[in-house]
């Protein structure tokens, strides 16, 4: 394993701040879960994640919306020091590179989502922010290449995390005990679920590059409004909803259970391990 030579001591700080990370996250899926779901049966529509940060009111909203920004700022550090160091031992290979080359990217781009936060918080969220974001960088000098090349990475994102849900990779950085075990099957579904939301919000940044169609960008919320255009539009957006209350649980999971290759001895045992050597048993 890349970096066995490292003392696990050296990397403990960025363990906390993975949990933290992780929390943060499972929040800002949580409340765009439960908000979507509850509008939907008040006869309203999914929402994304702005709408839902709207919902966040008072003194209670607004320590979630702390918590929220917090949470976002500890996984962007986790995600760019996770690349740097390779603290989940990817490798020095191509595709460990591409792999830690996204993590850098997942970093960037959950220090938006904070930033979303603390504008919500402050009262001052513009729902076409990302049509604005997209029509400045679509002016620059190769600017419509730039979107298209960042909606194809969204879609390659949720290919990966199509990849993950249905190979069930992340039981090998998970701590294998009764929680994650009987959780494993709603794990997959919300990985799948985010893979859907990523896919059809890439397809879109993509199209907004091809058509020079800013308005059409976006993320949640325009995935959202793409999904519930088509035939069974609401019990898509539903599922989906639901999907991503799963995903929450994944990052409430991840935040209590994630192993740190390189922040961890190599003696505990791990949910795939677990898992194989019971089938093994049966």
């Amino acid at each position: 394993m890349a970096g066995s030579t490292h003392n696990p001591d050296d990397f403990a700080w960025a363990v906390p701040v993975m949990r933290a990370g992780y929390a943060g996250r499972g929040l800002v899926y949580l409340a765009v879960g439960v908000t979507s779901i509850w509008s939907l049966l008040q006869g309203g529509e999914a929402e994304g994640t702005q709408e839902a940060l709207r919902h966040l009111k008072g003194a209670g909203g607004s320590v979630v919306l702390i918590l929220i920004a917090l949470g976002m700022l500890a996984y962007a550090v986790w995600r760019v020091t996770d690349a740097i160091w390779d603290l989940e031992a990817y490798g020095a290979e191509v595709k460990g590179l591409a792999a830690r080359c996204g993590l850098a990217i997942s970093g960037v781009i959950h220090l938006g989502l904070g930033g979303v936060a603390v504008t919500a918080l402050m009262a001052r969220l513009q729902s076409d922010g990302s049509a604005q974001l997209v029509t400045q960088v679509m002016q620059l000098p190769f600017g419509r290449l730039a979107v298209g090349a960042v909606g194809f990475a969204v879609i390659g994102a949720g290919g990966y995390y199509v990849t993950k849900g249905a190979k069930a990779s992340y039981r090998q950085r998970l701590r294998a005990n009764a929680v994650t075990e009987k959780a494993n099957v709603i794990l997959q579904l919300g990985l799948l679920a985010q893979a859907a939301i990523l896919s059809v919000a890439g397809g879109l940044i993509v199209y907004a590059a091809y058509a020079y169609a800013p308005e059409a960008a976006g993320g949640m919320d325009r995935a959202f409004e793409w999904m519930r255009a088509h035939p069974y539009g609401r019990m898509i957006c539903g599922a989906v909803s639901a999907g991503l209350l799963g995903f929450a649980l994944f990052c409430f999971v991840n935040a209590l259970y994630r192993i740190v290759p390189r922040a961890t001895e190599t003696d505990v045992e791990t949910l795939a391990r677990k898992l194989k050597a019971k089938a093994a048993g049966d």
